[in-house]
């Protein structure tokens, strides 16, 4: 069956293509070697999200930047004023990768300011006077926004994730010759890790992953989903995991796993085909969906584990 190209929330996978430049492998390639597709989580018992427990996106960069043979300069904190100069200095030298960002405070989206518009990365490419030029991958080329107002999403206050301001990665450079397929084995190691679950992580209490986060959504859902958490899977969560997860499908074909492609794809299957229901409230199918998914974390582990066995 072909797998899916097209549109969808893979912003820093996105704004490491574009900062690597022409010869950045696939954004599908990209965000497996993120480490994204190998779980889920139920971070403080209540927001599903559809990657390993204890992942962040900040996690994940630094993890397929190391695979693919690149070094960077990873920088935070300081005031805005000096986050900014730091900025305009750095573009100098090329694009930056700049995030997490606030996303309900980048004001050229339509809608803002939200106070729930998520995390979010970009590309920045200039800091000329008192407005950021920059390439969003959430379908904005060549945006702009004034220093402060980019400056304050960048504060990224509401990410819980990180308690560090102004994070950006600067003077990429190549330290060693990875090919895709090399960088892709390489990665499966973290893959496991990721799937058995890791207590090396500070989460929340309440915290849950893999099929015990799955079924604790399923509960949720049969006792009545908060609306928020409704929303925020139908607008992110549920095709965001499809996506990568068929993704991962297709990168483990291509190094021949076939047995492990065959369980990530039907998970994307399974997990794609729950938006609708989601969305029209149809919670029997959804809670129903959600418990035939559960056990195939497990399963995806055990088929890697064989897979990579010595």
């Amino acid at each position: 069956m072909p797998g899916y190209i097209g549109s969808g929330p893979y912003c820093f996978t996105n704004s490491l293509a574009m900062t690597l430049g022409p010869n950045a492998p696939a954004p599908s390639v990209i965000e497996t070697l993120t480490g994204s597709p190998f779980g889920v989580q139920l971070i403080a018992g209540t927001l599903p999200l559809f990657d390993p427990y204890g992942w962040d996106p900040d996690l994940g960069l630094d993890a397929a930047i190391d695979l693919l043979g690149m070094r960077c300069e990873r920088t935070d904190g300081g005031t805005s004023d000096e986050a900014l100069d730091q900025l305009r200095a750095a573009c100098a030298h090329g694009p930056v990768l700049a995030g997490p960002l606030d996303m309900g405070l980048l004001l050229y989206h339509p809608g803002t300011p939200a106070a729930d518009g998520g995390d979010h990365f970009v590309q920045v490419l200039a800091v000329d006077g008192d407005t950021v030029l920059l390439h969003d991958p959430h379908g904005h080329p060549y945006a702009t926004l004034p220093t402060a107002d980019f400056a304050a999403a960048w504060e990224a206050k509401s990410v819980t994730y990180t308690d560090a301001p102004f994070v950006m990665r600067t003077r990429f450079a190549r330290e060693r010759d990875v090919t895709v397929a090399e960088a892709l084995r390489d990665s499966l190691p973290d893959a496991l890790r990721w799937l058995a679950g890791r207590d090396d992580l500070a989460m929340p209490p309440g915290s849950l992953g893999g099929a015990a986060a799955v079924e604790a959504l399923a509960s949720q859902v049969a006792e009545g989903l908060a609306p928020g958490i409704r929303a925020m899977m139908a607008g992110f969560g549920v095709r965001v995991g499809a996506r990568r997860l068929g993704d991962a499908a297709a990168c483990l074909d291509l190094i021949g796993l076939t047995d492990c492609a065959a369980v990530l794809n039907r998970q994307s299957r399974i997990l794609g085909g729950l938006q609708h229901p989601l969305v029209t409230g149809d919670d029997r199918t959804l809670e129903a969906g959600l418990r035939q998914l559960a056990p195939m974390y497990e399963q995806l582990r055990t088929a890697l584990s064989e897979a990579v066995r010595p």
